[in-house]
């Protein structure tokens, strides 16, 4: 509020926006290695997802360690993003969307994502994202997994 004045934040939109911004400073206050961090797969996927969405919020959530696979794996994510390119976008849409500007890492190190993909109305109504499953034991099937 501080940083933005009185009027900056006078809409559920602004709001959010504001938040998504404060949120994404913390994560990356909090990350152990600026450098690594600058390297991983998560951050390429939300590099991506923001310059490609401009979402009001977004969330890559990397979901390996409930798999498995190696420790310190980034191989399985979950991405919550919330974009006005969404609107009047058929939910199967949305998700090709997203799996086409993240064609690259499906192609090579993120063997499972998902995507969980809303209008700013809808995220509005329910921010509620439901809790991935546990690991059904997939990748023991994979062959990129058991070289």
């Amino acid at each position: 509020w501080v940083l933005l004045g009185p009027k900056a934040i006078d809409t559920p939109h602004s709001f959010l926006l504001a938040l998504m911004v404060l949120r994404r400073l913390l994560s990356s206050l909090s990350s152990s290695s600026a450098a690594s961090n600058m390297n991983s797969v998560k951050t390429g996927i939300q590099t991506k997802l923001m310059k490609e969405f401009k979402p009001l919020h977004l969330e890559v959530i990397n979901e390996s360690h409930m798999h498995n696979v190696p420790k310190n794996s980034e191989t399985h994510f979950k991405v919550i993003v919330v974009s006005d390119k969404f609107n009047e976008v058929k939910h199967i849409d949305r998700h090709r969307m997203v799996n086409k500007i993240l064609s690259e890492e499906l192609e090579g190190p993120v063997h499972a994502l998902s995507v969980k993909a809303k209008t700013p109305s809808q995220w509005e109504k329910s921010q509620k994202v439901e809790p991935s499953p546990s690991c059904q034991g997939g990748s023991k099937h994979d062959p990129h997994f058991n070289k």
